[in-house]
């Protein structure tokens, strides 16, 4: 991509009212645009990320027997009052509206209901499971509260996905290997080391659930971690009780802000009895689906990882998510620097390097080396008539204050 064609400009200031500081940097980079509190497009460079952190997700799931789909965003209401989930005491989060005929319906905060209810058209022998299905998709939740930017939006991205199992036995041992997946993913995505797995209340979905709580002074979580046993609990159902079947005491736990980038849930067989859902087993017997649901917010992942990394000048993205991974700036004036710089970028893209080309020549060297580091892309290249006439680029790491100059031969690996 090049620069002087990209539509959106770096900011030097973060717009008014914007007070999170992941959408303050996203917003002045060009990479997200505030509709309004809770709301946010995601641009050309924030699609980048946001298809980087998708991919990685998808892969760990597809390695698990995961299989993609899309479900509607419309949610039929009746359904939702078969599982008492539609009433707004029990769920507060739902946005509803009502067709033009009359009827009520709901915008879909969740998708066990429908998906559910949809494969029961696909399972009816113990032959047909077990089954574990996915989407990514855009959910809708009415928010009291939408002051952290996207990591807790009113619109958002999320990975759902939904396992449909024999028996308790055949659940857990999918349950499990969704929790080393998801570990997979946070590794993948740099925040292994702060990330834990959570024992914390299931909410509007179950009686208890895990979680996967990020370490971030941005969080609105507070848990208390154990590193050494690797043991991890939600304030909110930190007791005796609890304790002791961790076999874990107060005294040993430190208390540390977080951020929830994912959930998982058991709901037994609760839904699929409410729904009707069962399979006819070797025997000829009727027996209820188990059912797990498992959750990864992905535009939230995108802003615990702004947050978690970026420093005083900027945004900085763990290569595994960068938009590019190379940054070419360009402060090339006379024609056959600018031509020789064309040709390193085609050389580039030409070697499979993903690559922005700062290309403007309105633009001073100071602005672009400030809005590179706003940008936060991993390597920058630099290349001037100083640097051409040895040969060589000056290149920098973001995470790093030195530059080093390399040969140009030696960049198209």
């Amino acid at each position: 991509m090049r620069q002087s064609l990209l539509f959106t400009k770096a900011r030097k200031e973060a717009p008014a009212g914007e007070v999170a500081f992941n959408a303050q940097l996203l917003i002045r980079a060009g990479y997200i645009y505030k509709e309004m509190a809770g709301v946010y497009a995601y641009l050309p460079l924030g699609i980048r990320v946001l298809e980087k952190i998708k991919q990685i997700v998808r892969e760990e799931m597809d390695a698990i027997g995961g299989q993609e789909l899309i479900m509607t965003a419309l949610q039929r209401k009746e359904l939702w009052e078969q599982t008492d989930r539609w009433d707004d005491e029990k769920v507060d989060v739902w946005f509803k509206s009502s067709l033009k005929n009359g009827v009520e319906l709901g915008f879909g905060w969740s998708h066990e209901e429908p998906i559910t209810e949809m494969m029961k058209h696909y399972i009816s022998s113990y032959k047909d499971l077990p089954i574990y299905v996915y989407q990514f998709q855009t959910k809708l939740r009415n928010e009291l509260r939408a002051k952290s930017g996207i990591m807790r939006g009113r619109e958002f991205v999320m990975k759902d996905m939904y396992s449909y199992a024999t028996d308790e036995q055949q659940h857990e041992a999918f349950y499990n290997g969704v929790i080393e997946a998801y570990m997979r993913v946070f590794e993948r995505v740099g925040l292994k080391d702060d990330t834990f797995v959570t024992f914390a209340s299931g909410g509007a979905f179950t009686q208890f659930s895990h979680e996967f709580q990020t370490i971030t002074d941005a969080g609105e979580d507070m848990i208390y971690i154990n590193r050494e046993k690797n043991i991890a609990i939600n304030e909110e159902v930190l007791n005796e009780e609890t304790l002791n079947d961790l076999g874990v005491t107060k005294e040993e736990l430190t208390l540390v802000k977080t951020a929830e980038v994912g959930n998982i849930f058991n709901f037994g067989t609760l839904k699929t009895e409410q729904l009707g859902l069962n399979y006819v087993d070797n025997t000829g017997k009727n027996i209820p689906v188990h059912l797990g649901s498992y959750g990864i917010g992905i535009t939230r992942l995108m802003g615990v990882i702004v947050e978690r990394f970026a420093d005083e000048k900027g945004i900085v993205w763990p290569e595994s998510v960068a938009p590019f991974q190379v940054h070419l700036i360009s402060l090339c004036r006379e024609e056959n620097d600018k031509k020789q710089a064309e040709e390193i970028y085609q050389k580039l893209k030409a070697s499979g390097v993903e690559v922005l080309f700062d290309d403007r020549e309105d633009v001073s060297a100071g602005q672009k080396f400030a809005e590179s580091d706003l940008l936060g892309i991993p390597k920058r290249y630099i290349v001037s008539q100083k640097t051409l006439e040895n040969e060589t680029l000056e290149m920098k790491l973001r995470t790093k204050d030195e530059a080093e100059f390399v040969k140009i031969e030696n960049i198209y690996v």
